[in-house]
């Protein structure tokens, strides 16, 4: 599993020119799913996610994480995270889980952020999708398992 975490100031979602999902303070993420992404990974990045040091304190340090701000996510599934462009002019998505089984996947992940109590605003699986949002810091961080 491959997870571009971006902090957002205020991220949108928009599927035939309406939008289908916004937050104001938080993260923003896409997130990449693999064929051999299981419950074990799902776990760790739900976890890492909430809990990552990623906004500032009082003092200027990365030293809070998406609940001690009580920020939300906005997340985006994005199979072109596993684009292998080493070879060739034109990338391979053979890395990138099937369709059916990376909607399950991404699917999960949102349901264990929102257990953590994040509030979660999501994309639409599979669709063209136009996203915007202003990048805080700007601050991105790429997590893999």
């Amino acid at each position: 599993m491959r997870i571009v975490v971006q902090r957002a100031k205020k991220a949108k979602v928009i599927v035939n020119h309406q939008v289908v999902g916004a937050i104001d303070y938080g993260l923003m993420i896409l997130v990449g799913v693999t064929h051999d992404d299981g419950e074990e990974d799902l776990q760790f990045m739900a976890d890492k996610i909430v809990n990552l040091r990623i906004f500032e304190d009082e003092e200027g340090k990365m030293n809070l994480s998406l609940l001690d701000i009580k920020g939300s996510v906005l997340s985006v599934s994005q199979f072109t995270l596993y684009g292998d462009a080493r070879k060739g002019r034109r990338p391979n998505f053979m890395n990138a889980a099937k369709p059916e089984i990376a909607r399950k996947v991404y699917e999960r992940l949102n349901e264990l952020i929102r257990e953590k109590g994040v509030h979660v605003e999501t994309g639409v699986f599979g669709e063209m999708m136009d996203v915007e949002f202003t990048n805080d810091g700007p601050v991105t961080i790429l997590l893999e398992t």
